[in-house]
């Protein structure tokens, strides 16, 4: 194996291990990429967040548990822009029978 192949195999592993939650590259320290994992989990909710407020209203309390899910299930794939992915979710959302109505929402409005 080349030096590029090497580089090239460690780049993917530290990849998956920052978007997919695996287990990172030898040399790389445990802690530090848990905590970069956390923060691009973050930022990806926050634009989801910002690209679709009409979910995370309707969710409420239940949006970042149900978005990190699907994060979790769910990796961004290259070329997967952020519009894409928060439609995705948006999807995923609507086959799990989400986001449920409030109890107090009525189908008819009886006058």
């Amino acid at each position: 194996m080349t030096a590029r192949d090497h580089l090239a195999r460690q780049q993917a592993e530290l990849l998956r291990a920052l978007l997919a939650g695996e287990r990172p590259p030898a040399g790389f320290p445990p802690d530090r990429v848990r905590a970069e994992a956390a923060a691009l989990l973050a930022k990806r909710r926050r634009i989801t967040e910002a690209l679709r407020p009409d979910l995370a209203e309707r969710l409420g309390d239940r949006y970042r548990p149900l978005f990190d899910a699907y994060a979790a299930a769910h990796p961004r794939a290259q070329g997967t822009g952020a519009r894409q992915d928060a439609d995705n979710f948006a999807a995923w959302l609507a086959a799990r029978g989400e986001p449920r109505r409030p109890r107090w929402w009525r189908r008819e409005r009886r006058v």
